[in-house]
């Protein structure tokens, strides 16, 4: 058995969380020495009976080999921290989970995420800033951090599987027990393009604790952190504060002053959150003009021939994009997304207040 399958069953025993699980490998060295330690080891490094006993237990009675089986039956890989394809993100974070289990694919592109979080019970208006921030941020290659939960999260996923961008899932279960269930297909939509990610084994119920410890690792792999909706005792906001404690930017999206699910961005906002109008604050935060090497965008993305008739729009003069949509009888959505993506690949340039010139 080689160490990265050692500590695949270590991280099995959920009770010892990433922090335990690491004091005990820099205390011990090795996932081997770990994974064999008996009730007099564990009380040496100050591990109570009972939890000594419950780990004892599951050790022999866990099959490692089946269990790796098992795995490779679902599709799903587990990756380390400090192997080259872990999310360089959520490696910066404290308490990072030593083991991801990964189904889908992990890309360093990733690096240039944002998380989209907010209420399971979503207004109208909700959906509606969630579809157009996650389906325009999704086109300039950015990639669409979520928890698939009901509301905000279904709708982020969606929108950024629609723009033909990359989206991640962060499951507070095993990736074998999808939850909530009705969105088993959205799930396996989003590992075919992106990746559903868990720090839970296999066959792990998702229970309540779960998912206020899975927050931390919707932050962790984002650059930025977009609230959208969330009531004054949320999980919206536990997600805010880890990013904040993380040193990630925080964004928020206000909504209506009557609206009970306006708490959590207008709470942010008052203590320091930046607003978000338009998905182009996202984008000029990540700065992504100058990151991105735009001869690579264009061979991820070829012209169009929405792109041709904007150019052919904008050929004698600049123009403001709902005059484009006029012309090129596109909705202002649509040129608003196609003006991101094209400004990235040197097509077109924004002269500010909405205004656009052909390059």
């Amino acid at each position: 058995m080689t160490e990265k399958n050692y500590l695949i069953a270590l991280s099995a025993f959920v009770p010892f969380g990433p922090v335990r699980l690491s004091l005990l490998l820099s205390y011990f060295k090795t996932a081997k020495k770990v994974w064999s330690l008996s009730l007099s080891d564990l009380a040496e490094v100050g591990i109570k009976e009972k939890l000594a006993l419950e780990f004892i237990s599951f050790r022999d009675n866990f099959n490692i080999e089946a269990y790796l089986e098992r795995l490779k039956k679902f599709g799903i890989d587990c990756v380390i921290k400090g192997e080259e394809n872990y999310p360089k993100n959520l490696a910066e974070i404290d308490s990072a989970p030593l083991v991801l289990y990964v189904k889908g694919s992990l890309k360093s592109l990733d690096t240039e995420s944002v998380a989209i979080v907010g209420s399971r019970k979503m207004t109208s208006y909700g959906r509606e800033v969630a579809e157009k921030f996650a389906y325009e941020i999704s086109q300039a290659g950015v990639t669409i951090i979520s928890g698939l939960a009901r509301g905000i999260d279904t709708v982020a996923h969606k929108s950024a599987l629609e723009g033909g961008g990359r989206t991640i899932a962060v499951v507070g279960s095993g990736l074998n027990r999808i939850y909530p269930p009705e969105n088993t297909n959205l799930a396996l939509s989003i590992a075919k393009d992106g990746a559903l990610i868990s720090e839970y084994p296999l066959d792990y119920p998702a229970l309540r604790l779960n998912f206020a410890a899975r927050n931390r690792i919707i932050s962790g792999l984002s650059k930025i952190v977009l609230v959208i909706e969330g009531a004054e005792k949320s999980g919206t906001l536990l997600t805010a504060s880890h990013a904040a404690e993380q040193g990630r930017t925080v964004f928020a999206v206000p909504g209506q002053i009557t609206s009970p699910l306006s708490f959590a961005p207008h709470f942010l906002i008052q203590n320091g959150a930046k607003i978000a109008f338009s998905p182009r604050d996202i984008i000029s935060e990540l700065d992504l003009q100058f990151k991105v090497d735009t001869a690579e965008v264009e061979k991820v993305m070829p012209k169009d021939k929405e792109e041709e008739k904007i150019l052919l729009a904008l050929e004698s003069e600049p123009l403001h994009l709902d005059e484009i949509a006029r012309i090129c009888s596109f909705s202002v959505s649509l040129v608003s997304s196609k003006l991101i993506v094209m400004e990235m690949k040197g097509m077109v340039k924004s002269l500010g207040s909405g205004i656009y010139k052909k390059l």
